[in-house]
């Protein structure tokens, strides 16, 4: 290749279109894979286990790389109206966590839990679909104002489950011990360390490396620990944080994904607060469209882009369930390494998109997942929740502080988050109200933002109150 060549090819991973090397585009798109890899298969493991739902779980996390690398070519090439054919990397939300982790306490856990979860994904993935039809005259009712108090109320609610994770997951025998809480403090300590440290590739997959050297330390500590406890009941009980090498051994190397591993049922109190979340992240879609044209493009959205961008995350969504996947939508730490490293080249980003569908189809990969300890997620799971608190925080201080924006975060956050992630706040409301409100506080914290919002006019904002 000659000087002017490798010139216009060096120059075309700053454009959307162009030809790029092979190598370097392969390698430009595993870079969004690592920023995103361990982020998209989270809430699975987290929901399947709380679900109960065993060796059903390969077969999920399998489906879930599939479909992240299937609707990501879908934002980048279009189909019809549906994409926004911009680089947006999409993955399984961890924005509906909370959402999910109420219904199932509700619901009594189980395959019936996850089973109602789908039916709900589905039905609220094509709501989001209906917005992105009518997206433009509906942007006004979501200032930053409204969008960093519902954001700040999913890190709020996600804090406890990634902390829950660091001590080895609730249940089991062994929460809290030294053990445990040593594997999360190394994988932790590894993250920051990448992210802070390092520069390049390995501060952009600080998450995946610090999984990675989790793993490492649990298979030494096997060797050098005793792998199993006397639980209270005095059986003994192999140990949290123990890696089950014989799920990997018995998993296949290649598969079709199944379809419709969990039947999904359909429940008016499941569906609707579902919805609800599906405004919030249809927000979160415009949210990082916009940051990827600014940051990447430099120039705003169009109103095509934005549409097609939540066309794309709704349908995808329910495409998701049928694969029992939950929700997805665009991954914001994606967003952040297109705004720092300009890369906005769709060629680029489309090889990672098609090693996730590779990855696929692979069940030992998606069983080598599967048996991570509870205790390796919550060294990544904390700093990554932590981390959505302040993308909430960013966004509220976004636009200058008034009374008017006080007012609004502090009723949102003290009333509406508070009566909902206090269960027992809402014991005596009927079941429907408990499923829709109760547990996460996410969706009261919304529609408590949303209705603030509108009744406080901006013409009396008022200027912030002074510190004494």
């Amino acid at each position: 290749m000659s000087d002017k060549e490798t010139s216009v090819s060096t120059e075309n991973i700053y454009r959307l279109d162009g030809r790029v090397p092979l190598g370097k585009a392969i390698l430009l798109g595993l870079q969004h894979v690592l920023a995103m890899f361990a982020g998209n298969l989270t809430p699975i493991i987290l929901i399947a286990g709380a679900c109960s739902l065993g060796d059903l779980q390969v077969s999920i996390l399998q489906n879930a790389m599939l479909v992240a690398g299937l609707v990501t070519l879908v934002q980048l090439f279009t189909i019809g109206p549906i994409g926004a054919k911009l680089p947006i990397v999409m993955g399984t939300s961890s924005g509906f966590i909370g959402i999910c982790n109420n219904i199932v306490a509700m619901t009594g856990g189980g395959i019936v839990s996850y089973g109602a979860l789908m039916g709900a994904c589905l039905v609220g993935g094509l709501f989001e679909t209906v917005l992105g039809f009518f997206l433009k005259p509906l942007r006004r009712f979501f200032p930053a104002v409204v969008t960093g108090t519902v954001v700040l109320a999913i890190g709020l609610s996600l804090i406890s489950v990634g902390i829950n994770s660091f001590a080895g997951g609730s249940g089991v025998g062994d929460f809290g011990s030294l053990p445990n809480l040593f594997v999360g403090a190394v994988v932790l300590v590894t993250i920051v360390v990448c992210k802070h440290f390092t520069k390049g590739i390995t501060s952009n997959s600080a998450i995946l490396i610090g999984v990675v050297v989790g793993y490492i330390v649990c298979g030494i500590m096997m060797l050098i620990l005793p792998n199993t406890y006397i639980g209270a009941d005095g059986v003994e009980k192999t140990c949290s944080w123990v890696l089950d090498w014989d799920k990997v051994a018995q998993a296949s190397w290649f598969s079709l994904p199944q379809i419709l591993p969990v039947k999904p049922t359909f429940s008016l109190n499941t569906i609707i607060p579902m919805c609800i979340m599906f405004i919030v992240t249809a927000v979160e879609t415009v949210r990082d469209t916009s940051g990827i044209t600014e940051g990447g493009l430099g120039r705003e959205e169009t109103d095509r882009e934005l549409s097609g961008a939540v066309l794309c995350a709704g349908l995808r969504s329910s495409f998701a369930a049928l694969f029992g996947v939950l929700p997805n939508t665009s991954f914001s730490q994606n967003v952040g390494l297109i705004t720092m490293t300009k890369v906005v080249n769709r060629y680029c980003i489309a090889m990672g998109a098609i090693f996730l569908v590779f990855c696929g189809l692979f069940p030992k990969l998606a069983a080598l997942v599967s048996i991570m300890p509870q205790s390796v997620l919550g060294g990544a799971a904390v700093m990554m929740f932590a981390s959505i608190v302040m993308s909430g925080i960013q966004l509220i201080t976004k636009d200058k502080m008034t009374a008017r924006t006080i007012t609004i975060v502090s009723v949102a956050i003290g009333l509406g988050y508070g009566l909902g992630s206090s269960a027992s706040a809402l014991a005596f409301m009927p079941l429907t109200i408990q499923y829709i409100f109760g547990g996460s506080g996410i969706v009261p914290a919304a529609l408590v933002a949303m209705i603030m919002n509108v009744a406080i006019p901006k013409d009396h904002e008022g200027a912030a109150p002074k510190e004494a």
